[in-house]
């Protein structure tokens, strides 16, 4: 073995020793780092890798559910689309509803015989002209008796010309049945109170039943 170097023999080869140690521990330490930084960077692209696909797994988790909503939903309106909704109704009418056939005209509420009622051909044996009229009864049930509203209309008029009201009340007597009747009103006006009577006409005259709600 040659030795390039100044002293004694061994002392040269204990420094070659030396530097040869140092420069061998110098390649570990090296390699170490190399091995400690490769592995660092794998943790680092394995947590990467990992992280990446958890989102990935989320974003196509929830878009598979966003998907299947709207093609939920496209179904339906699909459906909807093609159905035809069919209903039956009936129409009744009550025991207060009553047509005329050939009635004349008339208000709302007022009520108007037919022609067959009317008589239009009826006449008196003398030929004399006929003038027909027809009334209307609004009852009121007070105590045992009754306040009745009369109506009294010309043919094809829709306006009373004269109103009336009256109580009545009938009671069974020995010889038969007896009605009782007290005027209490005229054209929506009150009767004069009798001086010698009981019976308040004001008192049993709000209950008549004027046509329209007031008189004439």
């Amino acid at each position: 073995m040659s030795i390039h170097a100044s002293g004694s023999p061994e002392n040269v080869i204990l420094a070659q020793n030396v530097n040869g140690r140092l420069r061998a521990e110098t390649k570990i330490t090296a390699a170490r780092a190399f091995l400690f930084r490769a592995l660092g960077l794998g943790v680092f692209a394995a947590l990467a890798g990992i992280g990446l696909g958890a989102a990935s797994y989320g974003y196509a988790y929830m878009n598979q559910f966003d998907t299947a909503a709207e093609k939920i939903a496209a179904a339906m309106q699909a459906a909807l689309s093609d159905v035809t909704l069919k209903t039956k109704g009936e129409v009744t009418l009550t025991d207060n509803v009553l047509k005329l056939e050939g009635a004349p005209p008339k208000s709302a509420g007022t009520p108007a015989p037919t022609q067959a009622q009317l008589g239009k051909d009826a006449a008196p044996a003398s030929k004399a002209t006929v003038n027909t009229t027809f009334t209307v009864f609004k009852q009121v049930p007070y105590m045992d008796g009754q306040i009745v509203t009369g109506w009294n209309f010309r043919a094809n008029e829709d306006q009373p010309f004269q109103q009336y009201c009256y109580f009545s009340r009938r009671t069974n007597e020995a010889k038969g049945q007896v009605e009782m009747k007290i005027d209490l009103a005229m054209d929506g006006k009150t009767l004069p109170q009798p001086q010698k009577s009981d019976v308040n006409l004001a008192i049993l005259a709000s209950n008549c039943v004027w046509h329209e709600g007031k008189g004439i």
